[in-house]
């Protein structure tokens, strides 16, 4: 068998083999391949693509902002339906409300529960991530919306709001305005789109942040008022009662 004729330069070409491995190990070739199995692997086998479509950037924010009107429409409809009042008793809207035993609690736009509400958008992003890993954004964000209303709802209903009475920081509890419960759930979608811009850590981080800061200032936060409200501990409510002798 004759061999290869010489090249100029004296010495053998390489066998077509050596050209294949040389040209695998190259920095394109290797791009190539990684994007050939990441095509490959986001496709089933009819070979149709698995990943859920994304919506686009644009419009997201116009979808979402219309998500969140029709949810609070709906909301704001049955409170009116129950009998809640639609702004404070006092006539006076006001952005913050920090007395947490005055009457204007749970009746203005923003008080100091709003924090537990945006860690439930926070929670929310979390379970439904893990939950619908290939739901589109949207649908994720819409379902956080809907539990959020609907905890709104129950917990304006006369049986809970009778049991919230029981705690020593809501004796004098009647239930929230239309318009502080239409703002508690607007809080849970602020936490819910907070949750998908930052990174997961600081996202934990910030729901401990705020645990411990409302504790600290009222004494009662987003795990201690569902302790309360589902099995009642003799100790948080006495510590809790001794904020509300304090202040009186």
């Amino acid at each position: 068998m004759r061999g290869r004729a010489p090249s100029r330069s004296g010495r053998r070409p390489p066998p077509p083999e050596t050209h294949r491995r040389r040209s695998a190990r190259h920095p394109v070739a290797r791009r190539r391949r990684r994007l050939h199995h990441r095509d490959a692997s986001r496709r089933g086998r009819n070979g149709r693509s698995t990943v859920p479509p994304r919506e686009s950037s644009s419009s997201l924010p116009v979808l979402a902002g219309v998500v969140l009107a029709a949810v609070l429409a709906v909301q704001a409809f049955a409170l009116h339906l129950y009998g809640q009042p639609t702004i404070c008793a006092c006539g006076t809207i006001r952005l913050w409300a920090g007395d947490v035993l005055g009457p204007e609690n749970s009746q203005q736009l923003t008080d100091w529960y709003t924090f537990s509400h945006v860690i439930h958008g926070l929670i929310f992003y979390a379970l439904t991530t893990l939950a619908l890993p290939r739901a589109p954004l949207l649908v994720r964000f819409a379902l956080a919306l809907g539990v959020e209303a609907t905890w709104e709802l129950i917990e304006n209903s006369p049986t809970v709001i009778e049991h919230y009475r029981q705690q020593a920081l809501a004796q004098g509890y009647v239930g929230d305005s239309v318009l502080n419960s239409c703002s508690d759930t607007v809080a849970a979608a602020f936490g819910f789109l907070l949750a998908r811009l930052l990174p997961t850590r600081a996202a934990i981080g910030l729901a401990v942040a705020f645990e411990l800061f409302t504790a600290v200032m009222v004494r009662d936060n987003l795990t201690l008022n569902v302790i309360q409200l589902i099995h009642p501990v003799p100790a948080i409510a006495a510590w809790q009662q001794g904020l509300a002798t304090a202040v009186r």
